[in-house]
């Protein structure tokens, strides 16, 4: 079993992960693990944990993990904006065929709030976007 374990462990927390050495190589024959480093996922930040002095084998493999959980994270918030258009149009359908007058008058005012909010920065990027764009040609 122990062959099987990685090196390194990446406990998730807010922003990022405490790290641990792995070690199974002890009289006992048991896992320890040795945290080694907190990383900020946002910024890349690595801090060495207490008085331990990160190797450059360590810095590799912790900063090979940021970049994967960055790619990991933007497609996740890419996948949850499609989502949310799946279910805005389910929200759509309900409104036009199953919503009482009950409860539209209790969504409809923060739906159009959310829905001219959203409107308003969609068009504000897009043209930025646009504006960019000439400014490259």
């Amino acid at each position: 079993m122990s062959t099987d374990l990685p090196e390194y462990y990446f406990r998730i927390r807010d922003n990022g992960a405490a790290v641990f050495r792995v070690d199974t190589e002890n009289r006992q024959r048991r896992i320890e693990m040795d945290e080694i480093a907190l990383v900020n996922v946002k910024n890349g930040n690595i801090k060495p944990h207490g008085d331990h002095q990160l190797t450059l084998a360590e810095v590799t493999v912790i900063g090979e993990w940021v970049a994967k959980r960055q790619a990991m994270l933007a497609a996740r918030d890419v996948d949850d904006i499609l989502r949310t258009t799946d279910h805005m149009n389910l929200t759509t359908q309900w409104a036009q065929s199953k919503a009482t007058d009950a409860q539209l008058e209790e969504v409809t005012d923060l739906l159009l709030l959310a829905m001219h909010d959203l409107r308003s920065v969609l068009v504000r990027k897009k043209s930025e976007r646009l504006m960019k764009g000439e400014a490259a040609e």
